[in-house]
């Protein structure tokens, strides 16, 4: 499909810059995609939507503190590294600012001299890989030096760096937030346990797949990144016997969205797994896995929006986004939330 099927306008004050104070207080849209109806809420209102049965499946990683800003030690220039994914023996692989002049051999430094890397391998787009020289704990040096690796479109870092973490942020690994969790609390997961709302972990380390931007004009065209993912013994289970028994199976965000479809269109069922996924969930893609998802708004022509369009139609997408704009929802990755559930409804005419 043509990449502009995907656009939509949004004025730029609607792209939150700040978390709530309250996470649970966000906006709710509230899409019943069988009907291609929706009603407002607040995010708390969930609660009356989820009922005794369900199994909501979160992504617990942690977001590292994966944005270096040091010096190349050859020439004394600036240089931006973003840790993507750990490739082992201390070996990253990065993101890297004006990469050009980062070469295989180049050495970089950080704090002065505290964090240090060698570039040891180069690849297109940015992408080097990078060894990291140091001493002692890697992730507590990194919690030193290191600045949260907020969007580029939001404009300052936050105060307070658990802003930019779920609650039930866990596994540390992720090189942005899974921001559909942000709207949980805990005192929101008590309501929805004791109500009998099963909650299942999965681990998806989220790095250049989630937010690389499409840089094609055909959605065939473009490749997925690797992402890493972690399913358990006891997901599995609680899984498969969810969907033996017809019992609804809710993501919370699209990288728990993606590890549940990775796992069972592998598989034909879930299994304990620690795997790779380059999954790209666009329109014409049959969902095996997920009954309805919880997300944020999502940027204009991006693969999140198009596994959205996936789940629910890309008219009857679009129209909600255009709904949202209308009633000035809060965008991006600090901004408001959707529910979207019932059975699949999408004919010729959605695409």
């Amino acid at each position: 499909m043509d990449i502009s099927l995907f656009d939509f306008e949004l004025p730029e004050e609607l792209i939150a810059q700040t978390p709530m104070a309250e996470r649970d207080e966000c906006r709710l849209m509230l899409i019943d995609r069988e009907h291609h109806s929706f009603e407002h809420k607040r995010f708390h209102d969930i609660v009356d939507y989820l009922h005794a049965g369900d199994v909501l499946v979160r992504n617990n990683t942690k977001v590292i503190p994966a944005r270096l800003i040091g010096v190349k030690e050859e020439t004394g220039g600036k240089v931006e590294v973003l840790l993507l994914h750990e490739l082992g023996n201390d070996v990253w692989e990065c993101l890297v600012g004006n990469a050009k002049s980062v070469k295989e051999g180049t050495h970089c430094s950080f704090g002065d001299g505290r964090l240090r890397c060698e570039c040891v391998a180069v690849f297109d787009e940015g992408i080097r890989h990078m060894r990291f020289i140091y001493d002692g704990i890697f992730l507590e040096i990194l919690d030193q030096l290191g600045l949260m690796p907020l969007p580029p479109y939001i404009k300052r870092q936050c105060e307070n760096k658990d802003d930019y973490q779920t609650v039930y942020a866990k596994v540390p690994g992720s090189a942005a937030a899974p921001t559909a969790g942000f709207h949980f609390t805990e005192a929101l997961f008590d309501v929805l346990k004791a109500k009998g709302v099963e909650v299942v972990d999965v681990t998806l380390n989220i790095g250049l797949g989630t937010f690389r931007p499409v840089k094609v004009q055909d959605t065939k065209d473009h490749v997925m990144h690797s992402e890493s993912y972690v399913m358990s013994e006891e997901a599995a289970s609680v899984l498969n016997k969810a969907k033996a028994e017809g019992r609804r199976i809710i993501a919370v965000g699209t990288t728990s969205v993606r590890t549940l479809e990775s796992v069972y269109a592998k598989y034909g069922k879930f299994v304990a797994c620690d795997d790779d996924t380059s999954i790209f969930i666009s329109p014409g893609y049959k969902y095996k896995a997920v009954d309805a998802l919880i997300t944020n708004f999502h940027l204009p022509k991006s693969t999140l929006i198009m596994l959205v369009s996936a789940f629910m139609g890309r008219k009857f997408t679009l129209s909600c986004y255009a709904e949202a704009v209308k009633e000035r929802y809060r965008f991006f990755s600090f901004g408001d939330a959707m529910f979207i559930y019932g059975k699949a409804n999408i004919g010729p005419e959605d695409d």
